[in-house]
């Protein structure tokens, strides 16, 4: 068989399995299986693929079929123009944090900072972070040791091993330690919606990654409260928070001695990202 009946073969194969963009997700599992780029692929689609190869390509059909996210059957997700390793252990990273870090970048652009990032997952935020902020040095915590062992692959694809520490510890556990910018995308949702999640979400990405509590906001709570004992005076708190949450987020801040200065809407214009100073 060549490239071309395969791509169609995978394609009515997830079109029948109902999975929203069957085309192009067939090309992209044939570009992982043959270890080249899509468009080298779609550029001789008359090249011969082997049986075992064949084999391979539909054992990701398979995964995909049932759901489970590109990202994890590819092993990769490209943020910021980089692309980082993740796994079923982290969350998949989102557009909406990258808005988040362009923000960050050109608040920070130039200046020597230290920064926590709280539940850092694959440590795409403050990886993304470091490579653009070239002075400055970053401390990632997790209480997952699998996603921290995620993170440490993407540090070390990075180079960044002298400029970031991963950490697998709650962080309501660090003392004697202050930050310029504590940088967080905490589990915002709430947990009676986690059941209208699509089934890529909710199936597969890691639950205490996604589970706020009863009111969406528990996580958050704490990050707030724990900033204030951690950021140094005029030190910033960054946070990622869900749909409709900007007033009761913004409340929690003020009650805790903290200016909102900025905040981020997403590209359906709801309001994603706060970022407050510590008065």
């Amino acid at each position: 068989m060549n490239a071309f009946q395969i791509i169609k073969i995978g394609t009515k194969f997830l079109k029948e399995n109902k999975i929203s963009s069957p085309i192009l997700d067939s090309e992209i599992l044939l570009s992982k299986t043959l270890n080249k780029t899509r468009e080298q692929i779609l550029i001789n689609l008359e090249q011969k693929i082997d049986k075992k190869k064949v084999l391979i390509y539909k054992k990701y059909l398979q995964r995909r079929s049932k759901n489970e996210p590109l990202a994890y059957i590819l092993e990769e997700k490209e943020f910021w123009s980089n692309k980082f390793y993740v796994n079923k252990n982290t969350l998949i990273p989102r557009p909406e944090t990258e808005l988040l870090v362009e923000k960050l970048l050109k608040i920070y652009k130039g200046k020597k900072i230290s920064i926590l990032d709280i539940g850092t997952g694959s440590g795409c935020i403050i990886i993304s972070l470091l490579i653009n902020l070239k002075k400055s040095v970053g401390f990632g915590v997790d209480i997952s040791k699998n996603a921290i062992l995620i993170a440490k692959k993407n540090r070390t694809k990075y180079g960044l091993f002298n400029r970031i520490k991963f950490i697998t510890k709650s962080f309501e556990k660090i003392f004697n330690k202050k930050f310029d910018l504590i940088v967080s995308n905490p589990p915002y949702i709430e947990k009676k919606d986690i059941k209208n999640l699509c089934d890529d979400i909710k199936r597969y990405e890691p639950r205490m990654a996604l589970d706020g509590g009863k009111d969406g906001l528990d996580l958050i709570k704490k990050v707030i409260y724990k900033s204030k004992s951690i950021l140094k005076i005029k030190g910033v708190l960054a946070l990622e928070i869900g749909n409709e949450q900007f007033k009761k987020v913004s409340k929690i801040l003020i009650d805790n001695n903290f200016r909102v200065k900025h905040f981020i809407k997403d590209y359906k214009n709801n309001v994603r990202c706060v970022l407050a100073n510590l008065e």
